[in-house]
């Protein structure tokens, strides 16, 4: 009762919101890089708000089922196909045992989440279920998936109230420019005048050297007063590092636990899906915001996620085909 793993894909691991509580023992939180879909991916299956699931990146996997089960896709288009057929994303979608789920590569977005409603059979390792891949603990054996490798499920669970209701409307990734708003600080003040104009008024560009741990912009340069050097301190999900070359690098999930060089600002939480959703050559603009501004941005982010889960459950005011739903339903007691 679980998945077969067919292909791995590129890079995908088991993640869920991370591992808090030990940066202080260098251990780095990791857990998902695009929070909002792994929430909605939850949100539609009535999950654990940190269940985990499976995150891939730029190539999907191809995943077989040993039993039935309801499943969600969430994040970028990456063409997902049930038996050959087409499946939809950000929906409750019942599958079987037998069934083949194959994803291609990402067409919107780089990063894409499954989440179960029978729940990934993974141990727990220090509060998480999430892997870390530099410190090889965590997830399925502390590394990426590959092909032959087998995840059980926890439960049996396979009925959901308001099926036909379980749709939201897709997060669009497709967009080759972001505006990303940040907090200044908390280094800002190492960089000169014109340094932080240029951080504020340029636009950057996604490089290939971007990961897990962070993605390196290529632009103009930061001017700092003196250096850029700083007494290694914490860092943050979304700081933007300047290094001695003037170019910024924002830390993702696996970044390092501190570090050396001053962090000219930090990526609001709810913007953190349109870095981490980015593709090389991408463009970024940074805007300047006050945490007040920040944190009213949250609470509507948490707001909106309360009516996509009142959405969930209502009945479906579609008409919709008897016969559909008998096939479906006749699917999932077989």
């Amino acid at each position: 009762m679980g998945i077969r793993i067919l292909k791995g894909g590129m890079l995908t691991t088991v993640q869920d919101l991370g591992r808090t509580g030990y940066q202080s023992q260098g251990f780095s939180v990791a857990g998902v890089m695009d929070v909002r879909a792994f929430k909605i991916a939850n949100l539609l299956l009535d999950n654990p708000e940190n269940e985990a699931v499976l995150e891939f990146t730029l190539i999907g996997p191809t995943l077989e089922f040993t039993s039935a089960t309801i499943i969600a896709i969430t994040g970028g288009d990456f063409q997902p196909k049930i038996n050959g057929d087409p499946a939809p994303m950000y929906t409750a979608i019942y599958v079987n045992k037998g069934d083949i789920l194959k994803f291609a590569s990402a067409r919107t977005g780089s990063r894409g989440y499954i989440a179960f409603s029978s729940y990934l059979d993974i141990p727990v390792v220090m509060g998480s279920r999430c892997t870390n891949m530099k410190s090889k603990i965590g997830g399925f054996k502390g590394r990426k998936l590959e092909a032959g490798d087998y995840i059980g499920f926890r439960i049996k669970r396979r009925y959901l109230p308001f099926f036909l209701s379980r749709k939201l409307e897709p997060d669009d990734y497709d967009q080759d420019e972001a505006t990303v708003r940040v907090i200044m600080g908390p280094q800002d003040a190492v960089f000169s005048r014109q340094g932080i104009e240029t951080f504020l008024s340029n636009e950057y560009t996604v490089t290939s050297d971007f990961d897990r741990m962070g993605c390196r912009l290529e632009g103009a340069f930061i001017a700092p007063k003196e250096t850029s050097d700083i007494i290694s301190d914490g860092i943050a999900f979304g700081s933007i590092q300047v290094p001695s070359h003037g170019k910024p690098i924002i830390l993702l999930s696996d970044r390092q636990t501190t570090g050396g060089y001053a962090k000219i600002a930090t990526v609001i939480s709810v913007d953190i899906p349109k870095i981490v959703q980015r593709k090389t050559d991408h463009k970024i603009h940074f805007q300047a915001i006050t945490v007040e501004e920040a944190q009213k941005l949250y609470l509507e982010e948490v707001s909106e996620l309360d009516a996509m889960r009142k959405t969930i459950h209502q009945p479906c005011k579609e008409v919709l085909d008897c016969r559909l739903v008998a096939k479906r339903l006749t699917k999932l007691f077989e």
